[in-house]
């Protein structure tokens, strides 16, 4: 059985280990069968490339994208307050669904 990922796509996250620690940006995407997460402007990495008329590059060159930070790094911004937060798990009592919610405030997160 697999954990449940507290991040999703979309939320603000504060980078907790690494040399880009405290840094804060916008998850991407998440790979959930790796634990991992593409988080915007951490962990840039330089690709190098020959030109290629086929994937629409036709001058090659050296393209700045992010890789991915395991989601252990990673700890969610509370929208409310901006402040990291500890995320749980809830089930509402209104729609019987699986929320998350902040450890600190109670408030639900969307």
């Amino acid at each position: 059985m697999k954990t449940k990922i507290k991040i999703k796509k979309g939320d603000m996250v504060k980078l907790l280990a690494g040399n880009q620690r405290g840094q804060e940006g916008k998850v991407l995407a998440v790979d959930t069968d790796r634990g991992r997460a593409f988080v915007e402007g951490i962990n840039i990495v330089h690709r190098h490339t020959k030109p290629n008329q086929n994937k629409k590059l036709p001058k090659g060159g050296i393209i700045k994208k992010e890789a991915s930070v395991h989601i252990s790094n990673l700890m969610l911004i509370e929208p409310g307050t901006g402040k990291p937060t500890r995320t749980g798990r809830r089930i509402d009592e209104k729609t019987g669904k699986s929320e998350r919610y902040s450890k600190k405030s109670g408030e639900t997160i969307k």
